[in-house]
């Protein structure tokens, strides 16, 4: 089964924005996924990872819930 983490920056005040991406998660895949893990972290981080591979990094990408619901679907279908 599929392991989502998302890893926020603490200082930045993030928490928020994993919440709600981990909940979105959970409501549209519930017992499919195994694990959806919080992962603290720092200097403006916003990473989201499915099975150890990047889907969403603040840096690349622009934060859109949804979107990063899209890019996890694949992982756990497979």
């Amino acid at each position: 089964m599929t392991r989502v983490e998302i890893e926020y920056c603490v200082p930045c005040g993030m928490l928020n924005r994993a919440q709600d991406v981990a909940e979105a998660v959970l409501t549209q895949f519930g017992e499919r996924v195994d694990e959806v893990a919080l992962v603290t972290g720092d200097d403006g981080v916003f990473v989201v990872r499915a099975d150890g591979d990047v889907v969403f990094d603040k840096t690349e990408d622009e934060f859109d819930v949804d979107a990063i619901v899209r890019a996890v679907k694949p992982y756990v279908e497979a």
